[in-house]
């Protein structure tokens, strides 16, 4: 049986963090360890180094973005998925910039919630709908570089799913290919980019726009 995913709350609001810390105990994750603000997160995680930390915007010593920045300098092989009341625009950049791998809204239901965790183990980026679009059209907006140019046309079309958080598997199918085809175009979008993961991967296309199309 496969270890359970180890899992740390921060959260500044003592009654938030302890609910969804049981509701996460419940759902089978292992919470190592609960924080309510960037120092303490820091200092946890780097004693515990979980292997997703549910992160709030709003804390005592700072936000969420420096809070996650200061986890992941301790943590690196940690995920952070950020689980904030703020749905604004300069919030949701801030925390992927940091290194967030996900952002959902509280308003997200209990089951929500564990299956965006679960992703989150898995490297996938995860966004509360709508928020995604918010994300991509200001990277968009923003993106410079031409370095997409290097890329097949086939690795491109993998990686526009990859950026919408779809597994190998669900690409597959949707794009009529083997598993072992999908992960092969993967691997070779990771060599061409230069970067070490699907996070990773996934903010590459966010940042060119290459999630645009369906």
């Amino acid at each position: 049986m496969a270890e359970p995913t180890t899992v740390m709350v921060v959260d500044d609001h003592p009654i938030w963090r302890d609910a969804v810390a049981r509701d996460l105990a419940d759902d089978g994750f292992e919470v190592v360890a609960t924080a309510d603000g960037v120092d303490s997160a820091r200092r946890r995680a780097a004693v515990v180094r979980p292997a997703v930390v549910v992160m709030d915007m709003r804390l005592g010593d700072g936000d969420g973005a420096q809070a996650t920045a200061a986890v992941l300098e301790v943590s690196p092989s940690s995920r952070v998925l950020v689980l904030s009341a703020s749905d604004e625009r300069d919030d949701v950049l801030e925390a992927v910039k940091a290194g967030a791998s996900g952002y959902l809204v509280k308003s997200a239901s209990r089951v929500e919630l564990a299956e965006a965790v679960r992703a989150t183990a898995a490297g996938r980026a995860v966004f509360t709908p709508g928020l995604a679009g918010l994300v991509l059209g200001e990277y968009r907006r923003i993106a410079k570089s031409p370095g997409a140019a290097s890329l097949t046309e086939r690795e491109t079309e993998v990686l526009r799913h990859v950026a919408k958080g779809l597994t190998a598997k669900q690409i597959a199918a949707k794009l009529s290919l083997s598993h072992r085809t999908v992960e092969n175009h993967v691997q070779a979008t990771f060599r061409k980019l230069q970067v070490a993961n699907r996070v990773e991967l996934a903010r590459y296309a966010i940042e060119h726009g290459l999630d645009e199309q369906p």
